[in-house]
Order: structure tokens, then sequence, then C-alpha cells
């Protein structure tokens, strides 16, 4: 199998999956795989060739200040972050996923076009600064406007493009065995993609031009396009089921107008669907207020006893399915303070390698925006080896696998030390630039080898391979059954909220503060850092409270199977 395998559990969330048999039961299977994943590679290189030197590009061509120019690229990584969930729920209810991605990936091409005109025609940039000028000319209002258009464009077709991919491969197949398969070689894909993008394209934009980068993006976006439309004719298509959002909101809202009756603990009380009511239970306890959802009250149901105010009446499985998001939302609201320090460090990260000497031997030098992709890399190496070396030594001396919430917990730890790291590699720095007098001199490059941030992104990258699997697992397994695609979709709702905080906190510390002037010879980035770990210790032990009250809904019964 591919090298980015990853944990049992994860593939696993294959199995949410609804598979129904379809009219054409020789559509689907291995052949579809190739369409697949080849459109999935194409699609994040083009993206990952156009965002992840988005920095470079608006400083040197459109005169952006520094930190200013993180945090654009901070909010629009939240952009597309959060996207890819408002395009899931579209294509599980109403369109399909083969025609969101279709559309989608149209639309993403035609975003990179716009970016690709405004790096070959002159008047859509403004003038370019000359040597030794203290003020430089801002882009226009229409200037800007076509820049961002295009960027907008992108984050939409990511939208549509990046969960749903996965999940049209995984209908392809009815065995899980399959479905397992087909996601080791969907996550390697996704990896290889942006590495391949980062020092690949980002390097032709630094060397080459602007122009000839960006069309290298659209080469392979349209060429992705092309091959997955060619394998319309073998895919197997799932009908939209609507979304399961509907009947979490008619839970609320009937508990809300049912908000004055008593709440009891009979089950003869309840409503439970085309299940009857024979041996079930009532609702939990807990949450209380909500079970009034689920009481039957005068009108609430038909002579035949089907349900006949859906905003009045609903299950209790419904009920419960509420009752346990609202149990794991504090564990969820931990891992956003986990990941906005990845989120602050990725774009301060290209800053801090455009004033250090980035060098490679006397003839090659690494541009400042392919740093972003050595996490990615250091978590592709490191998932195999969590998943064949440290879990089964774990297993060998605990007798069983790390929990979902230790892996986290771990992970958390391992963040601490890498915003550690960062610092002491950028106190490191700011020692040479007062040593060299550079303080005056904002493009200068201190003598001090950008590959010393290599390091604390190694360690960052060890530990997504620990929290990122750990909280998709610990959603999926915990999830209800009828929302465990939902559920593994909260971690990237989770990376798109910390993309925006992160920009909020680097604002809010811009403010109140001189440590992020824009000449970053006179920073103190170091006490960013500082800041971020001591926050993240913090964070950690909220996280072990969380931990201490929650109970496990089906992981220990998914352990003893």
């Amino acid at each position: 199998m591919a090298a980015a395998e990853i944990p049992p559990n994860i593939t696993n969330s294959a199995n949410s999956v609804q598979v129904t048999t379809s009219p054409d039961a020789k559509r689907g299977g291995w052949i579809t795989g190739p369409f697949i994943l080849v459109a999935n590679l194409g699609l994040i290189m083009g993206v990952g060739g156009a965002l992840s030197n988005l920095i470079v590009y608006l400083k040197r061509e459109y005169n952006v200040k520094s930190i200013d120019a993180s945090q654009i690229s901070s909010i629009i990584n939240g952009c597309t972050s959060v996207a890819p969930i408002a395009g899931a729920i579209i294509a599980d209810s109403y369109l399909g996923c083969f025609c969101v991605i279709a559309v989608s990936a149209f639309v993403c091409l035609l975003g990179i076009v716009l970016m690709t005109l405004t790096a070959t025609i002159h008047s859509l940039r403004p003038l370019p600064c000359t040597s030794g000028s203290v003020s430089c000319e801002s882009p226009s209002t229409s200037q800007t406007a076509i820049l961002f258009s295009g960027i907008a464009l992108i984050a939409i077709g990511v939208g549509g493009t990046r969960f749903n991919i996965a999940t049209m491969g995984a209908n392809q197949f009815h065995k899980i065995k399959d479905q397992d398969s087909f996601f080791n070689w969907y996550f390697f894909t996704s990896y290889i993609a942006p590495i391949v993008a980062a020092f690949g394209i980002v390097y032709v934009q630094d060397n080459v031009g602007w122009g000839v980068g960006f069309g290298l993006c659209i080469v392979a976006i349209a060429i992705s396009l092309a091959i997955f439309l060619l394998g319309q004719r073998y895919y197997r298509n799932l009908k939209p089921e609507g979304s399961p959002f509907r009947c979490l909101t008619h839970v609320v809202v009937a508990a809300i107008r049912k908000r004055n009756l008593r709440v009891t603990y009979d089950s003869k009380d309840y409503y439970y669907g085309h299940q009857g009511m024979g041996s079930l239970q009532p609702p939990s306890s807990s949450l209380s207020f909500l079970n009034r959802a689920a009481l039957i009250s005068q009108g609430d149901t038909q002579m035949d006893g089907l349900q006949a105010k859906p905003r009045a009446l609903c299950t209790v499985d419904n009920v419960e399915d509420l009752k346990t998001i609202l149990k794991i939302f504090p564990l969820w609201s931990t891992t956003i303070f986990l990941s906005t320090p990845i989120a602050i460090q990725l774009s301060l990260t290209v800053i801090q390698a455009l004033s250090m000497d980035r060098r490679i031997g006397p003839h090659f030098s690494i541009p400042a925006g392919s740093f972003t992709v050595f996490p990615f890399l250091a978590t592709a190496v490191t998932l195999p080896l969590v998943n064949y070396v440290l879990y089964p030594m774990w297993h060998k001396l605990i007798g069983r696998y790390p929990t979902p919430l230790q892996r986290i917990g771990v992970g958390h730890i391992i963040n601490i030390i890498s915003m550690m790291g960062f610092a002491l590699v950028e106190s490191r720095r700011l020692q040479v630039v007062h040593s060299h007098h550079l303080e005056d001199s904002p493009n200068s490059v201190a003598p001090i080898s950008a590959m010393w941030l290599v390091v604390p992104q190694t360690i960052i990258g060890f530990g997504e391979a620990l929290h990122f699997p750990g909280a998709v697992a610990l959603y999926y397994q915990e999830f209800p059954k009828s929302l465990r695609s939902t559920g593994t979709a909260m971690t990237t709702l989770v990376i798109g909220i910390s993309f925006y905080l992160s920009t909020a906190i680097v604002g809010l510390i811009r403010r109140v503060s001189t440590w992020l002037p824009n000449n970053m010879n006179q920073s103190r980035l170091d006490n960013v850092y500082w800041l971020l770990a001591v926050v993240g210790v913090l964070n950690f032990g909220y996280f072990l409270l969380c931990t201490w009250l929650y109970k496990y809904q089906s992981f220990e019964e998914q352990e003893k199977q």
C-alpha cells in the first residue's frame, strides 16, 4: 500500500457512506480509481501552487507589507478550510458529488485564470517599488478586486471538491476493505500534491516568472477536470439523501415550543418513529430540556401513530443525537486553540524565511513559500511510523491501542514543544541581526540558515500525525451514525476557525505591542511564539479538564468487538 498509510480508525470513516444498489451494477469499482485520484492530485497541486506562495506574491507584486500579507493569507486559508463544509452539505442535500465536483473544479480553474492575468498584464498590478524607496504604490480598487475575485473563485472551487472527491471515491465500492484501500491512496495523493506544488510550481514562480507558475496551475487543474469527466461513464452516482441538520434543528424548535411541558421518564410518553415503543428506553436524563422535543402531546401524531407535526415532534434518536453533539462540543473547542498556533506560524514562517539565508549550496535557494510544505512532509513521513511502530509498541506495553483522546493529548504536548522551538530559532536569528547591525535594514537577510526552521516544523508535523487523526477518529466514533460524515468534517471547521482566530490574535498583538513591525529585523517574533507556548499550556489544562468530564459514547464498545 502507499506510504501515506493512515490509522484504521480513520479509514473506517468509509463506513459512514450510505451505499445503495445502483441500477447499473457494472458501474463503480477500481476502474474509477485512477480518474478520481488523478483528479484529486491535479486539483490540490493547482490550488497549492496558486496559494502556497501567495504571501510572497502580495509582497513583491502588490506592494503589500509583510504582516498584512500574512494576515490576508490566514483569512484565505480560513475560507478554503470552511468552504468544504458548505460543499459537502450541497452535495449531500441537493446536487450529488459528481455535479458539485465538476462545477467547482471549473470555477477553480476560472479563479486561477484570473490570477494568471494579474501576473501577465502589467495594468492589473501596481508599479513595482524602486530600490531604496520608502513608500510604494498601493494597488488600486480595481486591481485589488480582480485579484481577490480570482482568489474567491479558487476558495469556492476548493469548497466543492476537497471532501466530495473522497466521498465520491468511497461511494464506488461496496466492500469496506476496498473503501479503506481507496482512502489510503486518497490521503497519499493529498499529501504528495502540495509537496510537488510547493517545491516545483513555487520554484518556477520565484525563478522563472509568476505567469509561468500560475500557468502550470491552470494546466494541472484543466487536466484533472478533463480526466475526471472522462470517467463519468464508470462512476456510481448516489442520489442526495438530504441534510441531517434539518432533524437537529427540529429538535431545538420542538423543545422550545414545548418548554412548558413536564419532562417524564416513561417510554410510552415519547415518540420513537417507526421503531414503535417495545422495550425502548426513554431519553437520557442529561440535557433534559431537549427531551420535550420527543414528548407526545395532543395533535402531534395521526391516528395510525405516524408523525403529524415534524417541527413539533421528533424521535428519541434525534434528541439523543443532538445531545451527543453538545456533549462533545467542549472537547471540540480545545482543538481550536491547538490549531491556532499552527495557523499563526504557517504565515509567519514565510516572513521569517524571507529574512534568513535560504541557500543550499552555491546555486540553489529554497523559495520562502516552499517552507510551508515541511510540516506536510513531516506528517506524511510520520503517519506510517506512528501506525506501524508507535501504536504497536504502545499496544505491547499497555495492552491496548491509544484512545483518540490520548493521541490528541500527546499532540497538545508536541505542539507546545514546537512553539518553543520556533521561539528559540527566532531568538537566535535576532541575535545574528543585532550582531551584524541589520536592525535598520528591513530587506537585509540575516546570515543564519533558514533550514533551522525545519526543526520545529518537523515537530509540528509529528504532532499533527497524532492529534489530527485522533480528532477525526474521536468525532467519527462518538458522533451518531447518521452524522459521522459531518463529525469527521468538524476538523475542517476547526482549521477554518483557527485561521480566522490567528488573524485576530496577530492583529491584537500588533495593536497592543511593538512585537510585529513591518521591519522583521526590529521585531520580537520570539515573544509571540513564547506567548503561543503559554496559551498552549493553558489550553492543554482545559483539554485535561474536558477529558476528565467526558464519557465515551461508543469507543469502549468498539474496542470490545
